[in-house]
């Protein structure tokens, strides 16, 4: 997952070695605001739109061209009714785009891929072999901008039909849905009628006979009126076909014969092979997009202008792309209160980091060549930053960014087998990445890759499979390597396809050794006709000496079994593999996953390796995450729509196999980190009963130290929130916790005994939610740690109120909360009202001795409190001699300390005391600390000095040097 080396520029040959270009000013760019149609609304357009050079805005019929046909009344109100019709139909998001709100609404910004023209002899030549990014590319004509697609060529002539092709991820049908959009909010002056196919919506109707009237019709019912009119549109008739790779075209007169009446029946494709002879309708515009694979079906002599849709790839519309996706405002908090939304100062610095990443030229930036990977970068910052929505996880994404790619494609529309393109890429790229993560590898020679694709390959029609697919999507998944030192490799496209995709390769079953493979249709083989051989055999044997043969064909029905077996020992190998890939140690510092992926995006530094591990090792710790996201239920649905089906027994046989090592493994005591790994594995499966099972073992949550963002809270609640057993420590210290961190892990912290939230900058936002927390009924907190918060009195005024309804509660520490002498008053007005705790830490508070005094009073007359801690407050001589004198009164009582003697002797706390200033020596302040160590340094050599006893000086003076050495880390002057 290292996005963020710094790397040099690469370019891109032709086929997959092909990088972006350096920044062209001359690339054409645009950005749409497009704004829903309200009933009623002129549809011309929006205020706000905004337009720059390269966009349809503007753009004129050109010469020659027929002018407006359509303008009877009955006329032009159908087409209207047809404008508002398509923007209703178009402006309809798939729930891909819809999961994250605002921020990814493709109708809020669109930012236009660049469009290259394209020669017929750079089509007809063979397709180009992996190429390595040192091979320059051969030379590019200029971009075209969609309002250039149909003006006249080189020589003059008029273009009337322009066929568009770009691999899977280019962004095809996203141009095709704002070219409709723009012409519905009329854009596209140009043309005054505009009819969009899908090429898959007329191929499900198969040789069923259809004239292009009635083809029309039934799709744009508005349009009826218009129908006899078509034909005197001329020019300003645009049918827009998209996806031609869906439709099997014949252009030989044998094949489809000739028609030119729009009225006359005929099978779709014999219709639109006429459209596109131009011996129908011969004036009409026709706009194609399609993959490269099916660009030949059409002959040259039909096509007026060829484009190929190259995706982003000018930097600067990168960073364009993600400046307005990202400044866009995120939706409302997450269920349950996960987070509020971003600020404006964070999204800020988000594109801040991601643009310069993307200036320094990294592996990012060959990723975002493909607009589809600019959205999957933008989804997943989402996902990390933004409040999470309920049941959305990391592998969902992932799942959906392919259903959002591959959903309904066929790797071939003449295959009869009709393969998905994603199964097909699940078996191919799958296996190439599910080696690499096996040998630890993240880069592949070109032998790797071929390798891959044709491991298997033995029939034509196999090999013309591998042809499509290395034409039309290979690109989608390998870029070329920019790394120096590696020429000629290549890695996925971004590192987390790879663990995908390896555990995709695992959990479809595509992975077999040779004796599965042979050893499936033995055994099936020999449990069918076992019984019946030896059935026969038996009957012989009663004639025949030969009851030895009956026994060894019995055998033959122990053999399913043994493979069973033998395919479970599989399974039960790569669960152990995913399990150690887990919780592998594999950084010297080691960070979370969840912080690894956000710093692989962003460019950040990533952990450092451990000195002595190999400088090459590389990382997969999202393999396991996707592994168990991947038999959900949710991501498994969703597969079975791209033809990737999981079967429900091989689910569980996985589920099972993972639960037995997981816990196994899991009960050791794991580090912060690998604990919230755990826990994210588990949120991605969304299973509770799994989870329930494998954590129920689980009693010490020990999060210290990890950064806790919305979402790391959401899965922490998600996980362990509806569990039952109590949780004998949660501790959360140094967690960058917030108040809306707080109210998500609420489940969580109400099953804990001891909580820790020492040094999370908690103000008297977070004491309101602490109040709930113990007022709660079922809380069963013993602990609670609160030191180094910011609290102060406002806090604590709201933390009283929890206290006196609280019945659990028995240990509080509130050192260096800022409460001052008002929240020490506050505690002992208050602290008659609880009658179970034990101990009270208000250490360095600083409190004077009439706030120290009353609450001292206050301790003594609590019923139950044994332990009050008032040391480094500000306090006088005399009201430190007065506490001591009131103390040695009160006998029986609450204890009360203050300094690191007790007469002249030690107290028996001077360690607590001196272990708490360790325990803070880098947050406190410095200046004060050693101000307060001298004067406890003053007091022991009084006390030293005033006592006859050679035990109590031997001990005053082993404090003494304790002391001292604290002062020398700080720097101050010793004894």
């Amino acid at each position: 997952m290292r996005w963020s080396r710094h790397l040099p520029w690469a370019f891109w040959g032709p086929g997959l070695a092909r990088a972006p270009q350096p920044a062209d000013e001359n690339i054409p760019w645009m950005i749409h605001r497009n704004w829903a149609l309200k009933g009623g609304c002129s549809l011309g357009p929006p205020r706000a739109f905004t337009h720059h050079y390269g966009s349809s805005v503007g753009s004129v019929p050109p010469p020659g061209r027929h002018g407006p046909v359509l303008r009877s009344i009955s006329a032009a109100e159908a087409i209207q009714q047809h404008r508002r019709n398509l923007a209703e139909w178009f402006s309809r998001l798939p729930r891909e785009e819809r999961q994250f709100g605002p921020t990814f609404a493709l109708d809020t910004v669109h930012v236009d891929p660049v469009v290259r023209e394209s020669a017929p002899d750079e089509l007809l030549r063979p397709p180009s072999e992996l190429r390595s990014p040192s091979q320059p590319p051969p030379a590019t004509r200029p971009p075209l901008a969609l309002s250039q697609l149909f003006d006249p060529d080189a020589c003059g002539c008029q273009v009337q039909t322009v066929v568009l092709y770009g691999t899977v991820g280019t962004g095809k049908s996203t141009l095709v849905r704002k070219m409709v959009l723009d012409w519905c909010y009329g854009r596209l002056p140009a043309f005054e009628l505009l009819i969009p196919f899908s090429c898959e919506d007329l191929s499900s109707l198969g040789l069923a006979p259809a004239s292009l009237c009635q083809l029309v019709a039934r799709r744009y019912t508005a349009l009826k009126e218009v129908l006899p009119l078509m034909a005197a549109a001329g020019s300003r008739l645009l049918f827009v076909l998209h996806g031609l790779e869906r439709l099997n075209l014949d252009f030989r007169l044998a094949g489809t014969g000739l028609c030119s009446d729009p009225q006359e029946p005929a099978a779709p494709a014999a219709i639109l092979v006429n459209l596109l002879r131009k011996y129908m309708l011969p004036e009409a515009s026709i706009l194609v997009t399609t993959r490269p694979s099916a660009v030949g079906r059409i002959p040259s002599k039909y096509v007026g202008r060829y484009g190929e849709i190259c995706g982003f790839s000018d930097t600067n519309l990168q960073k364009l792309y993600f400046q307005l996706r990202l400044h866009q405002p995120d939706c409302g908090p997450g269920a349950g209160g996960a987070g509020v939304p971003a600020t404006a100062a964070q999204r800020d610095s988000l594109v801040e980091m991601l643009s310069r990443n993307l200036e320094g030229h990294h592996q990012i930036t060959a990723a975002c060549f493909l607009p589809s990977y600019c959205w999957l970068v933008c989804a997943t910052l989402h996902f990390l930053h933004a409040p999470t929505p309920a049941g959305q996880t990391l592998t969902g994404i992932y799942t959906s960014f392919l259903r959002l790619n591959f959903g309904g494609e066929v790797l071939a529309s003449g295959d009869p087998a009709q393969l998905s393109l994603m199964a097909y890429a699940a078996r191919t790229m799958g296996k190439l990445a599910y080696e690499g993560v096996s040998s630890r590898q993240t880069r592949f020679s070109e032998e790797d890759v071929r390798g891959c694709l044709e491991a298997g390959v033995r029939t034509e029609e196999e090999f013309q499979l591998l042809h499509i697919f290395r034409g039309d999507a290979l690109r989608f998944f390998l870029a070329p390597c920019v790394e120096p030192g590696h020429p000629g490799t290549f890695v996925f496209t971004v590192p987390a396809m790879q663990e995908y995709l390896a555990a995709l390769y695992i959990v479809l079953g595509l992975r077999k050794t040779t004796l599965q493979r042979v050893g499936k249709d033995v055994a099936e083989l020999a449990g069918r006709v076992g019984e019946d051989v030896s059935l026969v055999l038996g009957i012989v044997a009663k004639l025949l000496p030969l009851r030895i043969l009956p026994v060894l064909f019995n055998l033959l029905k122990v053999v399913p079994r043994v493979f069973g077996r033998v395919v479970g020992k599989n399974r039960e190998a790569v669960a152990q593999a995913m399990v150690l890939e887990m919780f592998r140690e594999e950084d010297y510092n080691n960070d979370d996953v969840l912080d690894q992926m956000g710093a692989s995006i962003l460019g950040m530094e990533g952990p450092r390796r451990h000195p002595d591990e190999a400088p090459e090792d590389e990382v997969f710790e999202l393999f396991p995450m996707f592994m168990g996201g991947l038999l959900s239920a949710q991501n498994r649905a969703m597969l079975a729509q791209l033809g990737c089906p999981i079967k429900n027994l091989d689910a569980l046989e996985n589920a099972q196999a993972i639960k037995k090592k997981l816990g196994k493994l899991g009960r050791r005591a794991l580090p912060p980190s690998e604990l919230l790994d755990q826990l994210f594995f588990h949120y991605e499966f969304q299973n509770q009963r799994f989870s329930a099972e494998v954590l129920g073992s689980l009693r010490r949550l020990d999060l210290a130290g990890v950064r806790m963002t919305p979402l790391k809270c959401t899965v922490v609640a998600a996980v362990l929130g509806s569990g039952r057993h109590a949780l004998d420590e949660v501790n959360l210290a140094s967690c960058q916790l917030d108040p809306a961190g707080l109210r998500t892990l609420m489940p969580v912290l109400l099953r804990a005994r001891k909580l820790g939230l020492q040094l999370n900058s908690l103000g008297p936002e977070a004491c309101r939610d602490l109040r709930e927390l113990l007022l709660h009924d079922q809380c069963q907190v013993t602990t609670l740690r609160l030191s180094n918060n910011p609290l102060t009195a406002a806090g604590v005024a709201s933390l009283v109120e929890g206290l006196a309804g609280n019945t659990s509660l028995t240990h509080l520490s509130l050192l260096h909360t800022g409460l001052g002498d008002e929240g020490l008053e506050l505690l002992a007005a208050q602290l008659q009202h609880n009658q179970r705790l034990q101990e009270l830490n208000v250490a360095y508070n600083g409190a004077g001795d009439t706030a120290a005094l009353a609450v001292a009073k206050a301790a003594w007359e609590h019923p139950s409190l044994q332990l009050l801690h008032l040391y480094f407050n500000e306090l006088s001589s005399e009201g430190r001699q007065l506490l001591r004198d009131l103390g040695d009164a009160a006998e029986g009582r609450a204890r009360v300390v203050v300094s690191l003697t007790e007469g002249t002797a030690v107290s028996r706390y001077w360690s607590v005391i001196l272990s708490e200033v360790q325990r803070n020596l880098h947050n406190w302040d410095r200046a004060r600390v050693r101000r307060h160590l001298q004067l406890l340094l003053r007091d022991l050599e009084d006390n030293r000095g005033a006592t006859l006893n050679p035990w109590r000086k031997a001990q005053l003076l082993h404090v003494e040097g304790e002391v001292t050495a604290l002062l020398e880390r700080l720097g101050g002057p010793g004894s």
